[in-house]
């Protein structure tokens, strides 16, 4: 049985957890500090999803650690190979000794008498409740509900008589050959199953879109860091392939919001060369919304446009008007004869993974608050921290500066005897959504349950690795909005 009580404790065993610890034990050597995971082991999302196909959204060398390379030509990484990167990283660092498994975290509370965090669990196994405390509290729960994946109240839905999958609960003895799949969806979940159920077996896959999506084609392997390896050092070769894929990304945005209509001809045309002439692309891959309003979808090695020019799969872009016993109708009036139904309709969205927080006694809700230093913490609410990422980058970028700040504080912390840091946001500010300009549907659904952002600095979420290496690495901890006692 560990000891209940740590200097920092940190939620969650995935990507970010195993980040902060390693922070953690480089930079705050003498802090104690445990890992409280829900689960049966570590990886976090990439144990969680079991779909055919699952892979990163991201290239590997920025979702990988920038203090751990990942140096495989692999850029577009299966889940299987990242879990075993986030174990492998784990593992060196002996950091899995400091993981609790099966405690999910059902409520905090502060107290200001005691400076510290009271943690309260329930086992996922036995259902046996414990309690924890600790004086730094850090989440690294992500955004989503592990619980459950979002899908839309289909009509007749229960006629059906097949079988209907969500993909976050993907049954993994599902056997797909030979029958009919349709794919509710046009996102990074729906182009990761349509090329790897039609190679898996499925006798046809149909992906049904609402409207269409973007989508860049990408190479799934990049050998340029061990071409660089032969002059130079591997980790500096890691460190320029890095900044070259952070820049690449950065700049990709920034040209796609300030001049669209360019993005969107250059996305479509790429599209168009890879399918066959006189194919719909108007119809099926023309979004009516500018890139970058929502996430733009990778297709490695051209596999989704390969899967549809061989005919093993297509694309139809209708709406649903209900569901019946052999498939699905569409509000054309057409059916579509299904054996399996897959809905890859997105997330549901919940902050620091539902925890209960309370503050010297009155419950809190991150929707009251405000972000600071680009979300890392909450104003009024001390010692909390949340390691988070971009919508618009790899998430490992964000959530490494944002474990350095947190190790900065707590060091910064230590030197001046302080108990307490919390952010005091001055209210000459408007409140504006936590993640502006981003139109998807789980970040629309989900706008009110989370914090908001100020009109200026530090309240602000920059979606912008180079901003955050600035404002996370080297600006002033005494800034004026934090406070210390």
């Amino acid at each position: 049985m560990p000891n209940r009580h740590s200097d920092v404790l940190i939620i969650g065993a995935g990507l970010s957890g195993i980040c902060s610890a390693y922070h953690l034990q480089e930079k705050c050597p003498d802090k104690s500090f445990l890992i409280l995971e829900g689960r049966n082991n570590l990886g976090g999302t990439w144990d969680l999803f079991k779909y055919p196909g699952i892979r990163s959204d991201s290239d590997m060398t920025t979702l990988g650690y920038r203090f751990r390379p990942w140096v495989g030509e692999q850029q577009i990484a299966d889940a299987s190979a990242i879990k075993e990167y986030i174990n492998a990283t784990a593992e060196e660092a002996d950091i899995k000794k400091h993981i609790v498994y099966n405690t999910l975290v059902i409520k905090a509370e502060w107290s200001s008498d005691k400076k510290n965090w009271l943690v309260f669990t329930k086992n996922a196994e036995t259902g046996e409740t414990m309690e924890y405390s600790c004086s730094f509290l850090l989440t690294c729960c992500g955004y989503y509900n592990y619980k459950k994946g979002y899908t839309p109240e289909f009509k007749n839905l229960e006629n059906y008589k097949g079988k209907f999958i969500h993909p976050q609960q993907w049954p993994e003895d599902l056997d797909y050959k030979g029958k009919t799949v349709t794919i509710i969806g046009s996102g990074a979940t729906a182009i990761t199953l349509v090329p790897a159920m039609a190679k898996g077996g499925a006798k046809h896959v149909t992906m049904l879109q609402r409207s269409p999506s973007y989508y860049v084609i990408m190479p799934k392997t990049d050998p340029s860091i061990s071409k660089l390896s032969r002059f130079i050092s591997e980790k500096r070769a890691y460190s320029i392939v890095r900044w070259r894929n952070i820049l690449i990304g950065k700049y990709f945005y920034k040209i796609s919001k300030s001049f669209p209509n360019f993005s969107k001809k250059i996305l479509i045309k790429q599209v168009r060369k890879t399918l066959p002439e006189g194919y719909d692309i108007e119809k099926h891959f023309t979004p009516k919304y500018n890139p970058w309003d929502q996430r733009v979808c990778i297709v490695p090695d051209n596999d989704f446009f390969i899967s549809i020019k061989e005919g093993s799969a297509s694309v139809l872009t209708e709406k649903i008007s209900q569901f019946t016993e052999k498939g699905i109708q569409l509000e054309s009036g057409e059916e579509i004869i299904s054996d399996i139904v897959v809905s890859a309709t997105g997330l549901d969205l919940i902050m620091a993974g539902g925890i209960e927080f309370h503050v010297d006694g009155q419950r809190i809700e991150a929707k009251n608050h405000f972000a600071y230093k680009s979300g890392v913490m909450l104003n009024n609410i001390p010692n909390l921290a949340a390691i988070s990422g971009y919508t618009n980058a790899s998430w490992t970028l964000k959530a490494d500066l944002s474990a350095e700040f947190v190790c900065r504080l707590i060091n910064h912390m230590d030197k001046n005897a302080y108990q307490k840091a919390v952010p005091i946001f001055q209210s000459d500010q408007e409140a504006r959504p936590f993640i502006e300009n981003f139109s998807s549907g789980y970040i629309m659904r989900s706008s009110g349950k989370f914090p908001s952002q100020g009109e200026k600095q530090p309240w602000r979420i920059n979606q912008d690795y180079k901003k955050d290496v600035r404002l996370l690495r080297h600006s002033k901890l005494d800034d004026g909005y934090l406070e210390f006692s």
